[in-house]
């Protein structure tokens, strides 16, 4: 098998290579292939995964004894996916995707000063994921701060291991997804170090209004929110106008850091100065609502995305980590975002209506 086929660099791929690397493989190559900001990585291919499927159930198995299950039996479900998970964890990963895929880490930025290569995020990218149908956001496994070779062969396996979650089956089951030709890329990016993070939404999540952007974040690395340990900052931005125009600043007592003493990660406390301080500057929370609107022209709709702030203090070093469609709202019949209006201003005080009441001026 040619290394093209084991790996790809992110820059190398885009929408129309999901079935290769996966639905968060192909966004991200998409994003940065449209000069937008995305960590530099490479993706470990579909068709590996299905190799190390094979290696563990050649006789094809898994897919029989998922199909046999109920959606609704939460116990079943449990016993019969540990089992599959710890079948696909004990395949050793053959030889040429090992060289592949340290020989790929290891020029992504070169072995530091102590020897341990740089810290990575190792991602699962399913090739059903991040459709406008079906996101699977959270079900399957993302690891951060994963530094050497053979610690990120091990996690490339922890996530094909994670196609077969208790939560991801459990959610095929209910949706009717069948479970031939499930497979699983693997995303290696550099990790960034955030002083902020979380995610926006190009279309309001509460109203699906499309006139706004809503930002969420909190101090520190995102998965500080994915975990729910803090009430995120929020901020809603009007498309039309640019202005912020609805802010709530919460109380935030936990970020995520790296971990000190090695790879992954770390709960600490926000220091108590920044505790009640917005996480986001205005500069910053506008410079978002650019970037989400870049995005969301490329790809035609709305768009779910998860960013990262880097750099020092004042600073607006944006940087995108995932975009996905926005599909609470997409499921459901959307009138049309404006109506012919006698004057071109009405439209401006339509879109406006739509975040805070504002009085339309006497005819």
């Amino acid at each position: 098998m040619a290394d093209q086929d084991l790996v790809r660099d992110i820059g190398q791929v885009g929408s129309a290579h999901r079935p290769l690397v996966g639905g968060k493989g192909a966004s991200l190559g998409e994003l940065r292939g449209a000069g937008l900001p995305v960590p530099a990585g490479f993706v470990v291919t579909a068709q590996v995964f299905r190799r190390a499927l094979h290696a563990a159930d050649p006789a094809g198995e898994f897919g029989h004894e998922i199909g046999r299950l109920s959606g609704s039996d939460s116990d079943a479900i449990a016993r019969v996916t540990a089992e599959i998970r710890a079948r696909i964890l004990a395949a050793p990963v053959p030889d040429d995707v090992r060289r592949a895929v340290t020989s790929c880490y290891r020029g992504l930025a070169g072995a530091d000063a102590d020897g341990q290569g740089p810290p990575v995020a190792v991602r699962s990218s399913g090739t059903s994921e991040d459709c406008a149908t079906a996101s699977f956001a959270g079900l399957q496994d993302t690891y951060l701060w994963v530094r050497g070779a053979e610690a990120v062969l091990d996690h490339v396996r922890r996530c094909w291991a994670s196609l077969y979650n208790a939560e991801a089956v459990s959610y095929r089951l209910r949706q009717g997804i069948a479970e031939r030709g499930q497979a699983m890329g693997v995303v290696i990016q550099l990790m960034v170090d955030p002083r902020s993070a979380g995610v926006m939404f190009t279309c309001s999540p509460t109203s699906g209004d499309r006139s706004v952007v809503a930002i969420e974040g909190s101090w520190g690395l995102g998965s500080v929110l994915v975990s729910g340990e803090v009430t995120p900052d929020s901020f809603v931005v009007s498309k039309v106008t640019g202005e912020i125009v609805r802010r709530t600043v919460s109380r935030k007592l936990r970020l995520h850091r790296p971990d000190p003493v090695g790879s992954g990660t770390a709960a600490a406390e926000v220091p108590e100065q920044l505790r009640d301080r917005p996480c986001l500057d205005d500069d910053q929370i506008r410079a978002l609502a650019r970037i989400a609107q870049q995005v969301e022209r490329h790809y035609g709709t709305p768009q779910d995305i998860e960013w990262a702030v880097t750099g020092p203090a004042g600073s607006a070093d944006v940087v995108l980590l995932q975009s996905r469609p926005e599909t609470v709202w997409a499921r459901r019949v959307a009138g049309p975002v404006a109506v012919p209006r006698p004057r071109a201003v009405d439209h401006v005080f339509e879109q406006l209506s739509r975040v805070v009441h504002v009085p339309k001026p006497e005819r």
